[in-house]
Parts: structure tokens; C-alpha cells; sequence
């Protein structure tokens, strides 16, 4: 018997909302939380060096929660799950600590269980008019 097809439009909310939640991680300066969304297979990619695993990765960004005010911040404006609800990709601009956009953010997440994990995640510069 085949499977009803997923909500996308559902999943797509919930993506975005574990995407809010994750970048609200780094707003509260809460290391715990932020490692809580990595997939045990994550790879982050930062400038020249690449994380591969869910331990290398909050090793690396634990740096990013030491001081009492977050060196940057960010929110998606685009989501997209694959037909089979198993696979999403959030983009959106991050932002200096004065609100200025510095950048993109490209995140791939895995539904794992009942939980969103990122499994991808990998900056871009903005782009120029």
C-alpha cells in the first residue's frame, strides 16, 4: 500500500521553524542547544577548513559562543524539502552584530526519527547587483 504524499508545505514550516530555533541557539549563547541540531554525520564547511562529524563541528563553532554577545546572526528566507519529506535546504542572509548582511548561509537538513538534523552547512558570499 503506498504512503500518502508528505505535506511539504508543513514539513516547510517545520524546517524553517527548527531553523529559527537553531539560529536562536546562537542568540542565546547556548552551545548545548546549537550542538543539539547537528546530525552525527554533519560536515560544516568554514572558509578553508571543513568539520566532519557532529563532535568536530561543536568543537569548532564552540569558539562562536564564548563571549557574552553573538559575533553574528541569522534567519532563512527560503526553504525547500524534497517530495519525499526526508531532505530540506534552508538559505538566507547572515547578519554582523549590527544587523548588516555579511552573507549567505546554505544548510542542507536530514529528517531523522521525528527530529530535523543538519547534516550540510556551508556559507557564500552575497551576491553583487
Amino acid at each position: 500500500m503506498a504512503q500518502p504524499a508528505p505535506d511539504l508545505e508543513a514539513l516547510k514550516r517545520d524546517v524553517a521553524a527548527t531553523e529559527r530555533a537553531f539560529a536562536r541557539s546562537m542568540a542565546d549563547r547556548d552551545h548545548a542547544a546549537f550542538v543539539s541540531h547537528l546530525s552525527e554525520q554533519a560536515v560544516f564547511f568554514g572558509g578553508k577548513s571543513v568539520q566532519h562529524g557532529k563532535a568536530e563541528v561543536a568543537a569548532a563553532w564552540k569558539r562562536f559562543f564564548d563571549e557574552k554577545e553573538a559575533p553574528f546572526s541569522w534567519a532563512p528566507d527560503q526553504v525547500e524539502v524534497l517530495a519525499d519529506g526526508t531532505l530540506a535546504l534552508t538559505t538566507g542572509p547572515v547578519y554582523d552584530p549590527a544587523g548588516k548582511p555579511v552573507a549567505r548561509f546554505n544548510s542542507i537538513w536530514r529528517l531523522e526519527g521525528k527530529a530535523w538534523r543538519i547534516v550540510f552547512d556551508k556559507g557564500s558570499p552575497l551576491e553583487t547587483p
